[in-house]
């Protein structure tokens, strides 16, 4: 990508907002050394832009909603080789980061992603735990035997960019590792901490309405790859994990 910089041992982590502007500060602040946030707005009207930048985030802006276009939209702004991508409402801690990128260099990983382990009762509502279970059921049948949906991931940047991920809502995270597991990444999976969000409940697991636009989405991604092929790019069998 034109103007794109690679910056040598750091790494740019997306945060695609929606009126965060309560959990950011804790968020960016757990950041470790060594990680850059770039925060991709969607339509935040709390002050949510205010608050990251003057933080020292990077702030872009996305006009159309969606999480999948948040996504993309921080992900095009990065500047280093390897990215992540976690959620900016205090549920995924930013402390899990540098383990996960140690495993893409340390092994032959191409994609490391977070297993959601429930630090305390009702953080994971029970329509939001049965649609991934669901869902992640799925993916076997697909191929990719993970077992949450990659709530936090951990990739280099031109890989990703590479996949030709084309959902822009909910269905973004499904999509990725369906578009993985077809290339032939290798995917390593770990347990991550999945703590009460920060101010207030959750947009998506938060509300059965929610979780049911998700599942939605998540569906349509599901069904718009369903022949989609992708030539591989690593020697194992198809989505791996390890």
């Amino acid at each position: 990508m034109e103007g794109h910089e690679e910056h040598s041992g750091r790494v740019d982590v997306v945060l695609p907002c929606l009126d965060e502007a309560e959990a950011l500060p804790g968020v960016l602040a757990a950041l470790p050394d060594g990680f850059d946030a770039v925060v991709c707005d969607n339509g935040s009207t709390d002050g949510t832009p205010e608050v990251a930048r003057g933080l020292g985030a990077l702030v872009v802006h996305e006009a159309r909603p969606g999480y999948g276009a948040a996504v993309h939209t921080g992900l095009e702004a990065t500047r280093t080789d390897v990215v992540a991508v976690i959620d900016a409402d205090g549920s995924l801690d930013p402390a899990e980061l540098p383990a996960m990128v140690r495993l893409l260099h340390d092994t032959d990983a191409d994609l490391v992603v977070g297993r959601r382990v429930p630090q305390a009762r009702g953080v994971w509502p029970w329509h939001a735990r049965v649609s991934n279970l669901v869902l992640s059921g799925l993916m076997r049948t697909r191929g990719v035997a993970v077992r949450d949906i990659a709530p936090i991931r951990v990739a280099r940047r031109q890989a990703l960019l590479d996949l030709g991920i084309t959902d822009r809502a909910f269905g973004y995270p499904l999509e990725l590792l369906i578009r993985a597991g077809a290339a032939g990444w290798r995917i390593r999976e770990i347990d991550v901490a999945y703590r009460p969000r920060a101010g207030g409940r959750s947009k998506v697991s938060g509300s059965v309405k929610g979780t049911v636009r998700a599942v939605r989405d998540m569906s349509a991604a599901l069904a718009r790859t369903r022949t989609s092929r992708t030539p591989s790019t690593a020697g194992d069998a198809p989505g791996s994990v390890r």
